[in-house]
């Protein structure tokens, strides 16, 4: 089964040939270096874009993402779109100075310069996928892709968590203009083939940071446009948080209309094996390898067991990817993170691979 078939058989709930696995983000130094002989091309954009210039860097971009999805025998990616080629910073252009003070007048502001710009994404950002279907028929290979269309977020945005409490107008107006600009980044994706598109945006840490019911009120219809946008090119919509879910977890996965779960949050209490009792027959869980203790802090020992578990609660008919719950950096240590990677190739009986 190549790797393409594997993720959408999981996608489908349809029991692949084995678990799916890819990297969520891969921002660690010492690892990447591990895999190519040199840190990944993404944690020396600037430099890499002044010393081959924007296109070579981009194409090098692809190529890397590439390397160390094949080194790890990961059958996705995620690919976020491409830098834009470097602006003259010198060049200090006029702004407009916010209202200090007024939640509900910063929020309706930003909301008038939204609604002036519509022009939609800049069509260079999207050279990066171009770049990874050709290196794709280049090396006989085909991965599934994820890309992000994150625009429904509320994380540490104060003035919108107030707007929504203290002008419910100009907060439904904030989202509806998001997710009209995101339907234009999700055509645009589904035009470049990538199959999973991810939403939403992170909303909760300990607890979420707004109830259920505004959630219900103004996020998830907004996602379900977003979902169904998705769903009528044939592509699979990703809501995706961290944090603690419990209180809004019908909201977040059913009223949405998604197909799957991203950033699942083990430290924060989000278990596995009870999300994939509860929705595992029509939600596609990510995850949960927990990277902000597990990973960067336990044993070995403690890692392999805590992949082999994860691996059990994700089993049967399929809706399970393996990934870590989010960001894999460099306070993880490299022999951790492939004491990871080889519990599931022997959990799976497959070689291990050796550094």
């Amino acid at each position: 089964m190549i790797s393409q078939e594997r993720v959408l058989k999981a996608l489908a709930h349809q029991e692949p040939d084995r678990t799916p696995i890819f990297e969520y983000v891969l921002n660690s130094e010492d690892i990447t270096k591990q895999i190519l002989g040199r840190p990944a091309s993404w944690l020396h954009w600037i430099e890499l874009e002044k010393e081959a210039g924007w296109e070579t860097a981009v194409r090098q971009l692809a190529i890397d993402q590439i390397e160390i999805a094949f080194f790890l025998g990961h059958d996705m990616m995620y690919v976020i779109p491409n830098p834009l080629p470097s602006v003259n910073f010198t060049q200090i252009l006029p702004t407009e100075t916010l209202p200090e003070e007024d939640p509900v007048a910063v929020i309706a502001l930003k909301n008038r310069k939204r609604r002036e710009y519509e022009d939609g994404p800049d069509k260079r950002q999207f050279l990066i996928y171009e770049f990874i279907h050709e290196e794709f028929d280049k090396r006989g290979i085909r991965l599934s892709l994820l890309a992000p269309a994150y625009a429904h977020g509320i994380w540490t945005n104060v003035n919108l968590m107030q707007t929504m409490l203290l002008s419910p107008e100009t907060a439904y107006e904030h989202f509806k203009l998001a997710t009209r600009d995101t339907l234009k980044l999700v055509d645009k994706y589904l035009d470049l083939n990538v199959e999973m598109i991810g939403i939403g945006g992170d909303f909760a840490g300990n607890k979420p940071l707004i109830s259920p019911a505004l959630y219900s009120e103004f996020i998830a219809p907004e996602l379900k446009i977003l979902a169904n946008q998705i769903h009528s090119g044939n592509g699979y919509a990703v809501n995706a948080s961290d944090g603690n879910l419990w209180d809004v977890i019908d909201p977040f996965l059913i009223e949405t209309d998604v197909d799957g779960y991203l950033e699942i949050d083990q430290h924060a209490g989000m278990d596995l094996a009870e999300l994939k009792a509860k929705y595992g027959g029509r939600i596609t869980l990510f995850g949960n390898m927990d990277c902000g203790n597990t990973l960067s802090f336990q044993s070995l020992d403690e890692i392999r067991n805590a992949t082999v578990k994860c691996l059990e609660a994700g089993l049967g008919n399929g809706g399970h990817i393996f990934t870590a719950s989010n960001a894999i950096t460099d306070s993880i240590p490299v022999k951790n993170y492939f004491a990871m990677v080889n519990a599931y190739r022997d959990f799976l009986g497959m070689k291990k691979i050796t550094l």
